[in-house]
């Protein structure tokens, strides 16, 4: 097994979940989310963009690290192109940090969309904020760790069917769900969480430090 941490340009604070999901990684970065590796003290091995974002202060600190440029014009966002050199670096799990907010709402959503079809293709993939975090929900019965009181959402990314969700404060038991429904929109973890789906694409988004300035 090899897990690769890959920095990106959203927001971060660092945990102690975090941390252990981060530790003996290696490291890519895209672009400006190389920042984070002063947070998480974290040494990437390859800083990978466009650097239309990184700006002097971050290329001189990071002068060292080797970096694969890529042109502005490319049709690939820094962060897909960053996860495929993982992958052909031998990468069989990800950890997405810094995966949400950020000034671009469009690469959020594709950092969603990215690991959906990631997962699709066999490869586990972990998005985080250090204070949030997203897991593909494929069909089948995925199990979570999360303490009581964790809130938690399910994303549908299509029409969903045969969803159950046990050990949660508003079960859910066989259900089909319509795309665009804001049913699966705000639980709460109440013992060992459970969510099984029989058809759709969907994302799990559980807040497990709902106060991020608490780090």
């Amino acid at each position: 097994m090899s897990r690769f941490l890959i920095l990106l340009g959203g927001e971060l604070v660092r945990t102690p979940r975090l941390d252990a999901q981060a530790a003996g990684a290696r490291v890519v970065a895209a672009d400006s989310g190389i920042r984070h590796a002063y947070a998480l003290g974290v040494e990437p091995e390859l800083w990978v963009g466009d650097f239309d974002s990184a700006g002097s202060s971050l290329e001189a600190a990071f002068a060292g690290v080797p970096r694969e440029i890529h042109p502005a014009g490319k049709d690939k966002t820094d962060g897909e192109l960053a996860v495929e050199a993982a992958l052909s670096r031998g990468a069989t799990d990800l950890v997405l940090a810094g995966a949400f907010g950020g000034p671009r709402a469009d690469h959020g959503h594709m950092n969603l969309v990215l690991a959906l079809s990631l997962a699709e293709r066999g490869r586990p993939v972990l998005l985080t904020s250090g204070a949030q975090e997203g897991m593909p929900l494929l069909p089948g019965r995925n199990r979570f760790d999360y303490a009581p009181g964790t809130l938690f959402s399910v994303l549908g990314f299509s029409e969903l069917t045969g969803l159950s969700i046990a050990g949660a404060m508003w079960p859910l038991d066989d259900v089909a769900v319509p795309f665009g429904s804001s049913l699966t929109i705000s639980n709460e973890v109440e013992s060992a969480l459970t969510i099984e789906l029989g058809s759709g694409r969907a994302l799990l988004l559980a807040h497990p430090y709902p106060d991020p300035n608490a780090f």
